[in-house]
């Protein structure tokens, strides 16, 4: 991680360092002097498209990148809400420079987030974002007047993104006959999420799909999977798809409102790959990854590689090995024949296509995927704490592998854009796993209070 760069961009709440009006004016500056660097020599001037999600913020955040790029001669193509992955994809189509999202995607309103694309769609490499933070050490200066950048507005960005989705679906299958449920998490993908699965056959109850600014992912969405679940019995829904705030992940349920995450639906669509008769030599999935996942895939003759947690290194792994199929538990998921980053909406038609080429339904498509028991908590602490560097932590988890030995594994890892330590146990035996987890958690935040005892004492000898 750099300086300001996390697992996905910068992140932070909205008037706090990262995310006030001068910062991100200097970081839009910053970027576009980069770009401009590195598109010097060629014969028009550098192009950044900007897409958001919807929260309030996102205006403010919008109009300060706008001005920076401007600021440095990079002209600025505006598309309002989008999801991620649309600006990845555009940023492409039209042969821009680079492409901005400006979301938290499954964070709360009042966070929010910037990220960037490159021109081949994928998310910017370390390099280039550790160019982007040693600019901002540079005073900002704005170009001569007639170099400034200019700004417009791509008025039809939503119906051109909406086509590139519904061409990812196979032209001989429709979804006719399908009553969908679709959670848009009150998010970027509220407009073109229904479009999509409507004009595609499926009859569509669109949930959550009135943002105010304020209610994205507030109770919906991916990461409430419970409101999924109780609307998919409530509309007698054959599927339900939920989205997160920015589009880029998708969990999904069935009739009877069980919920599929991400490595299910990873298993579904390389599952029918290896059944069309494709060649599949790996998938990667991360440290993450549901060991029921790894073994199902083992039956299948496909290997699976573990990257970090973050898409981004999926992508990654997925490039330098010239793979296809990559994901997360969470619902990114990759597939790089159809797009180059994850999406929610493109890897939900995946997933349908797979079904209805087989004839199948979710339970059975996932039928040979036995997931162990894994149980997640999340515990607050300060930004740099290591809980290697503790003692009763480090031992904690020794004894915690000691008990699972070959059946289970634990993994502690800080998360990317959240002041927490993610602590995951996972194994064959349910009690076991949810004690250690348990267990592991509460050494960790006692270990904060004996940090925080001592530093007192410190202080005050």
């Amino acid at each position: 991680m750099g300086r300001y760069f996390g697992t996905d961009g910068i992140r932070g709440r909205v008037g706090e360092p990262l995310m006030s009006p001068d910062f991100i004016l200097k970081l839009g500056h910053a970027a576009g002097r980069v770009l401009a660097r590195q598109s010097r020599g060629a014969a028009k001037r550098p192009a950044v498209l900007i897409g958001k999600d919807t929260r309030i913020s996102g205006y403010m955040i919008e109009s300060a990148l706008e001005a920076g790029l401007s600021a440095a001669g990079v002209d600025v193509v505006l598309c309002g809400p989008l999801p991620t992955p649309g600006v990845a994809y555009l940023t492409r189509a039209l042969r821009l420079e680079a492409g901005v999202v400006v979301s938290a995607s499954h964070n709360p309103y009042p966070d929010n987030g910037i990220k960037f694309f490159g021109p081949d769609g994928e998310k910017l490499p370390d390099a280039l974002e550790a160019e982007i933070e040693a600019a901002l050490e540079a005073p900002l200066v704005c170009r001569e007047a007639h170099e400034l950048g200019r700004a417009r507005r791509l008025d039809d960005a939503a119906g051109r993104y909406i086509e590139f989705c519904k061409s990812t679906f196979p032209a001989s299958m429709s979804l006719e006959g399908l009553r969908l449920v679709l959670d848009c998490a009150h998010g970027a993908a509220y407009q073109v999420a229904p479009a999509v699965f409507h004009e595609l056959g499926a009859e569509v109850v669109a949930l959550a799909n009135q943002p105010n600014g304020f209610n994205i992912n507030e109770g919906v969405g991916a990461t409430h999977p419970e409101y999924l679940q109780a609307m998919v019995r409530t509309h007698e829904a054959d599927l339900g798809i939920a989205l997160d705030g920015d589009g880029d992940r998708v969990i999904m349920a069935d009739a009877e409102g069980r919920l599929y995450d991400g490595d299910e639906l990873l298993y579904v669509i390389v599952r029918d790959r290896v059944l069309s008769g494709g060649s599949i030599e790996g998938v990667v999935g991360t440290l993450m990854s549901n060991l029921g996942l790894e073994h199902a895939l083992q039956r299948l003759g496909v290997k699976l590689v573990r990257a970090k947690v973050g898409d981004r290194y999926v992508a990654e792994a997925l490039r330098e090995r010239g793979w296809s199929y990559g994901g997360e538990n969470s619902g990114h998921l990759l597939c790089r024949e159809v797009h180059t980053t994850g999406d929610g909406i493109v890897s939900a038609l995946q997933v349908l296509a797979a079904l209805r080429r087989r004839g199948e339904t979710l339970a059975q498509a996932c039928a040979d995927l036995v997931r162990y028991p894994q149980v997640l908590r999340n515990v607050p602490v300060p930004r740099g704490y290591d809980w290697q560097a503790q003692p009763t932590v480090v031992e904690a988890c020794r004894a915690a592998q000691a008990d699972l030995a070959q059946e289970g594994r634990i993994l502690l890892r800080p998360s990317g854009t959240e002041p927490l330590l993610r602590v995951m146990v996972e194994g064959r035996d349910a009690a076991l796993v949810r004690r250690w987890a348990e267990d592991l958690a509460a050494a960790v935040e006692a270990s904060l209070v004996a940090e925080n005892a001592s530093m007192r004492s410190g202080a005050n000898p």
